[in-house]
């Protein structure tokens, strides 16, 4: 099973980005429109190795504990190890690999400015983002769920809402999602980030946090958090996780056969596993593994 601690200097590209509405990681319904961008890499020295530069620029969340964190100079989570073995298969080393953060408002215009080769970054495929950026994957589908105390039996789906608190992040949808469609009597709540809505649910202000499951999932497997809360595990969404890369990009299918190895070999579940490791969470086995859609 891979290691999945990667400990890489951060790209000082990263830090000189200006992020305009730089937003929590949470809002992956958040779209950004733009127009044309270049392939990947096109400034990179060929060193002779089959990725054909001496770097490669991936995007990841750099907040979202078990998907994409950063903690001083090392990364950990469910997308590092994902982007870490797609990068040793187009022929980087982990240490060729520069981190970029990538928060859910900027991933588009990360891609087309060419600040970024690729976007592991929980990276929701749909059809607006499509027109102005290519995907390879999914290497994963979420659903939405719920996050709930661990000895809390009352609430086994969205419906059980109805007279509760529910925590969501400020600018995400999905809290008034199930307001609209299960639980109109449901209380929102609003907090600046998910850590925030984990803080308030473990004092009891709050009876659920939502969002999509494996995020819920790697709140809960931080060692602050485990044994104190679970996922529900009834998802009620589909959340096709993609790999964005720059529209025109001739790295797609190089990029699903890596995806496709990876799941093949068994690395894809030992990846999950390790970023969710004692909350009892299991991917929806009748989505996941998931089917690669073609370039």
């Amino acid at each position: 099973m891979r290691n999945t601690r990667v400990t890489i200097a951060a790209v000082a590209a990263a830090a000189a980005l200006t992020l305009a509405a730089c937003s929590s990681d949470s809002s992956d319904t958040d779209t950004d429109a733009g127009g044309d961008a270049d392939t990947t890499s096109e400034e990179s020295e060929d060193t002779g190795g089959e990725g054909g530069g001496d770097t490669i620029r991936i995007g990841i969340k750099f907040d979202q504990p078990g998907l994409g964190y950063q903690e001083g100079s090392e990364y950990t989570g469910f997308d590092v190890d994902v982007a870490t073995y797609v990068a040793e298969s187009l022929g980087y080393t982990p240490d060729q690999i520069e981190w970029v953060s990538a928060p859910s408002a900027q991933r588009e215009n990360l891609l087309q400015t060419g600040q970024v080769d690729m976007i592991f970054a929980t990276y929701s495929i749909t059809d607006d983002r499509d027109e102005v950026v290519d995907f390879a994957g999914p290497y994963y589908v979420a659903g939405q769920d719920l996050l709930v105390r661990a000895d809390d039996d009352s609430i086994t789906g969205p419906e059980d809402l109805n007279g509760k608190n529910l925590c969501s992040v400020t600018g995400s949808t999905s809290a008034e999602r199930i307001k609209e469609d299960y639980a109109e009597d449901v209380q929102l709540v609003e907090q600046a980030g998910y850590a925030d809505c984990v803080t308030v649910l473990e004092s009891g202000q709050v009876d659920a946090v939502t969002t999509d499951d494996i995020i819920l999932a790697g709140l809960a497997a931080t060692p602050a958090n485990q044994g104190k809360f679970k996922v529900v595990g009834n998802p009620f969404s589909e959340e096709n996780y993609g790999i964005g890369i720059p529209e025109g990009s001739d790295q797609c299918e190089a990029i699903n056969e890596a995806v496709t190895a990876m799941i093949d070999s068994g690395d894809w579940e030992s990846f999950v596993s390790a970023n969710t490791e004692g909350t009892g969470y299991t991917p929806n086995a009748d989505l996941n593994p998931p089917t690669l859609r073609g370039c």
